[in-house]
């Protein structure tokens, strides 16, 4: 039988794509005293996605150019964002394949030993949604137990590779004990996953394009993409975020790569960014982990 247009679905069918992953009750105390840790106004979340070689050898791409621009972020860019974080005391979290892990066995390290949490993300920057249940599971077991050995902590957080969420990946987070996920983009605010209407226990941090380096400043040789935000119009675009979200008494979540924000242009407004949040008192500024462990009190 020929497979079924979308437009020929019945109710049944597209309502249970619709309801397979779901935004469940949102995260978020009542009272704004108790919201977000140390009784701040706002929630600063600060997340790396340390990529480096692994998108490229993802898709088979090993020409000596391609794994020169991931080594950029490792070689030039961490060491400097570890500084920038540091000055402005801002625990971060760092989301790591484990190749790239494999790869420099001392960074994952280097993370933890700085104040930073270190999380999943995929094996080799995989694309979940070609993958089946078993080879998702197999792969994240593997990234789990490389971070693990390498930091003496078992992560407790997820991102997935890309925010590539297949029909798998929540069954595949759920057998494996995870607190956190921070792929998907349903609030502006922490909220529990449901899956097929069933409540998991499982904190979502969200996630979203605009709060993300890769589409303002990713550069593609042969592709479309060309970076065209000069770095203080996307400081604007950031600032503009954080001071909404300090107004509502909600999360500014950022996710950036060191590979992509880590050249000097644009650590400088990273830096003028961390300096205009750590201009007010009534923030806090900490890991995803952290933030999960808070709110899970409202679960």
């Amino acid at each position: 039988m020929d497979q079924q247009q979308p437009w020929q679905w019945t109710e049944d069918v597209w309502r249970g794509h619709v309801e397979h992953v779901r935004a469940g009750r949102r995260l978020v105390h009542d009272d704004p005293s108790l919201r977000w840790p140390t009784g701040a106004r706002v929630a600063v979340l600060l997340s790396f996605d340390s990529d480096h070689e692994t998108p490229a050898l993802r898709d088979g791409e090993t020409s000596p150019g391609r794994m020169a621009q991931g080594e950029f972020g490792a070689r030039f860019a961490v060491p400097r964002i570890l500084d920038l974080l540091a000055r402005h005391e801002a625990p971060s979290s760092f989301y790591m394949p484990a190749v790239c892990a494999l790869l420099r066995p001392d960074e994952a390290p280097g993370y933890v030993a700085a104040g930073h949490e270190v999380a999943v993300h995929g094996w080799i920057h995989e694309r979940n949604t070609a993958l089946g249940h078993d080879d998702e599971l197999e792969l994240v077991s593997r990234a789990l137990d490389v971070l693990e050995q390498q930091t003496g902590r078992r992560p407790t957080g997820i991102r997935t590779p890309s925010w590539d969420f297949s029909g798998s990946t929540l069954a595949v987070i759920r057998e494996l004990g995870f607190a956190y996920d921070s792929s998907l983009m349903a609030d502006a605010e922490p909220y529990e996953l449901l899956e097929r209407g069933e409540r998991t226990g499982v904190v979502e941090i969200p996630v979203e394009w605009i709060r993300d380096d890769a589409p303002y400043l990713m550069m593609d040789r042969f592709g479309g993409l060309r970076p065209h935000m000069p770095p203080r119009d996307l400081l604007q675009i950031w600032i503009d975020e954080f001071d909404a979200a300090r107004e509502e008494g909600g999360v500014f979540q950022l996710t950036m790569h060191p590979h992509i924000i880590g050249h000097r242009s644009r650590l400088r407004i990273l830096d003028d960014l961390l300096a205009h949040i750590r201009s007010f008192d009534d923030v806090w500024i900490g890991t995803h982990a952290d933030l999960a462990t808070h709110v899970r009190t409202l679960l």
